[in-house]
């Protein structure tokens, strides 16, 4: 259940089907995110790839002596393209391998086209997603709802990607979703739908226990995404934004030529791997061990270089050295930034007072915590908003709340129009109206006696105390006793045992928190296989979007495409 290997096997596996000799790897769009994030230009230019070019690409040479390696997307227009590639064509010979089932009728245009008989072999392989980490996936869209519906070409794309991971990861599930949502039931018919339709391609060796698909949606949980974060992935994404493991850092006061974009990537950065989920402290002690551990390395290398033998031994650890001192300050740079935000926006109280508003019920406390830091002028607009929006969603039924009044300290501190109305879009899109769990108060008297108790224990980081609800329904799961009237089976049947390999998907986006929850799970669950997925990964900037678009504010939407094809 890695699904970052599963898409490393298939790329590695179209370049050794090409066999020997120079190559060219076509892609589209998508296809080059889903490339990139698990394999480096130069891990692929050790296989012979010397070349990579965009299928829509209006100008590429004619070189004959390169095989072309097309790994698409089967869309309309992928296809298109193909035809017109195929009538003129450009390279050798052709590999073309699809991320997706693809009809026959196009596979029937394809082979019409290829006059010049240049394709040498057509292939499915499953890589339709963006692998994240090994146990986290996602499709990198957003604005996938309007109101609770679906967007009609979001849902085709959410199902084309959710299938490609179960095919990808040799998965047949049973289905279950979350009652509450509809968009969550019509995603899993459609999941099933294509299961029944593709049986060839779902009939997997049967495990003694079947796997589990639970699809569920982030309006039942729209705390998590708006918290500030203290884990090392999930920090960056929050404050610097992650961008299929990119970042861009050209807005850094003084930042050099070299790292104004940087690249973060757990396969191929050992650093980045081992600090993944360690907190800020940590990563900072680490760091000055990084810097301490490249100065005791640093002067040996440049000692004079008298013999042969100096100069030898230089060269030969001079790459190794060179990767050091990159990884060096790239992460000096990215701890650098945010440890300035940290500072700059006053975020360790701001934290504070969020994980207040999320773990604690204490109203009069809430209040004037939430009041005291609106009145500090350091605050920024976002963090001024999202504590109001914590604020509104924990205690939108409380006979004594305040938001009218939190609302009018928006507006003397001059908070926008957009960002006050984001206030009442995000109640409308996880207010107690629409959740169907109990994020906020728990109803059963376990429920309180186990938070009562977690209250005494005191919690070793104030900072990180919340757990994402997610967390209690994968224990509930993992147990077996998540409600079936909470979380019904799709079709008749239901698991008799506890599940073993369970796929989540999370409707309207995932985060890093929930990410950390899911890793944690792994470690300590022995038997139990998780990966999370979500039709994007937010921070709260991209959340706030997403809600903005389902309330139908906002007129820009991410563009879904194809309709899912047709084969036998």
């Amino acid at each position: 259940m890695n699904v970052t290997l599963a898409v490393k096997q298939y790329i590695s596996k179209m370049i050794e089907n090409s066999g020997p000799g120079m190559k060219v790897l076509l892609m589209d769009k998508e296809t080059t995110s889903i490339v990139s994030v698990v394999y480096t230009q130069s891990e692929i230019l050790q296989k012979e790839v010397y070349l990579f070019e965009r299928i829509d690409s209006q100008n590429r040479d004619s070189m004959k002596h390169l095989k072309a390696i097309c790994f698409l997307r089967p869309t309309k227009e992928n296809v298109e393209h193909l035809i017109q590639e195929l009538r003129r064509p450009k390279y050798s010979v052709y590999f073309i391998y699809f991320s997706n089932v693809i009809s026959k009728s196009e596979i029937k245009a394809l082979a019409e086209a290829d006059e010049q008989e240049v394709v040498a072999e057509v292939q499915e392989f499953y890589g339709d997603f963006i692998a994240v980490n090994p146990h986290l996936f996602s499709l990198n869209l957003q604005g996938v709802a309007r109101g609770r519906s679906w967007e009609p070409s979001m849902l085709s794309r959410c199902t084309q990607g959710l299938t490609s991971v179960l095919l990808a990861l040799k998965k047949c599930p049973m289905i279950r979703y979350q009652l509450s949502s509809d968009m969550s039931k019509r995603l899993g018919e459609s999941v099933k739908q294509i299961i029944t339709k593709e049986y060839e391609l779902f009939d997997f060796r049967k495990t003694e226990v079947p796997p589990l698909l639970l699809i569920l949606d982030r309006s039942d949980d729209a705390i998590t995404p708006l918290l500030n974060q203290w884990t090392y992935q999930a920090m960056v994404h929050e404050l610097l934004g992650l961008n299929n493991n990119r970042i861009d850092l050209s807005r850094v006061p003084g930042i050099s030529k070299d790292l104004k974009e940087v690249v973060l990537s757990a396969e191929n950065d050992e650093f980045y791997a081992n600090n993944l989920y360690l907190n800020f402290g940590e990563i900072g002690t680490n760091i000055k061990n990084l810097m301490e551990d490249f100065q005791k390395k640093k002067p040996k290398e440049q000692q004079k270089l008298e013999s042969i033998n100096d100069m030898k031994a230089f060269v030969d650890n001079y790459p190794q050295f060179k990767k050091m001192s990159g990884t060096v300050s790239k992460h000096v740079t990215v701890v650098g930034e945010l440890s300035r935000l940290v500072s700059e926006r006053q975020l360790m109280e701001v934290s504070e007072v969020e994980q207040e508003l999320s773990c604690q019920s204490d109203h009069s406390n809430a209040q004037q915590s939430v009041r005291r830091l609106l009145q500090n002028p350091r605050l920024s607009e976002l963090d001024a908003v999202r504590l109001v929006m914590l604020y509104a969603l924990r205690y939108e039924r409380h006979s004594g709340s305040i938001l009218p009044a939190l609302m009018d300290e928006l507006s003397r501190r001059g908070v926008s129009e957009r960002h006050r109305r984001m206030v009442k879009s995000v109640v409308e899109y996880g207010g107690k109206r629409v959740r169907g769990s109990d994020l906020i108060a728990p109803s059963d008297a376990v429920a309180i006696t186990k938070q009562f108790f977690k209250g005494l224990k005191g919690v070793e980081n104030v900072y990180t105390q919340h757990q994402p609800l997610l967390h209690d329904t994968l224990d509930q799961l993992i147990k077996g006793r998540l409600k079936d009237s909470q979380f019904p089976y799709l079709g008749a049947s239901s698991l008799r045992d506890r599940p073993q390999d369970i796929m989540v998907f999370v409707i309207g986006g995932a985060t890093y928190e929930e990410a950390l929850t899911v890793y944690n799970l792994n470690r300590s669950t022995p038997g139990v296989r998780i990966v999370l997925g979500g039709s994007s990964i937010h921070n709260t900037k991209s959340f706030l979007e997403e809600v903005m678009s389902t309330a139908g504010h906002s007129g820009e939407r991410a563009q879904g495409s194809s309709r899912h094809g047709n084969r036998r």
